[in-house]
């Protein structure tokens, strides 16, 4: 069982950072008694995955779209949204 005190705490944080890398609780000593239990945040997946973004995209078909077309649909969407002042 690892203890750090509210001073070690403030002075000691570097060490309290590699505990809690490697996965140690620890408990937190205030005035000679434990108050509190700090313990690491555990790992969360990953959000957005390419490949299965990239399978979605491929299963849905979309049409190819020219260099010239997207920037004809871009322009249009801008001139939409922001009107004639667009340069």
């Amino acid at each position: 069982m690892q203890l750090i005190t509210t001073t070690e705490l403030r002075t000691k944080s570097s060490h309290l950072v590699d505990l809690l890398s490697s996965g140690t609780s620890v408990h937190l000593v205030h005035r000679s008694k434990i108050i509190g239990k700090i313990s690491p945040q555990k790992a969360e997946g990953k959000i957005f995955d390419a490949k299965r973004v990239l399978k979605i995209v491929t299963k849905m078909n979309l049409p190819k779209l020219s260099y010239e077309e997207r920037d004809r649909r871009y322009r249009e969407a801008m001139m939409k949204k922001h009107g004639q002042s667009l340069s």
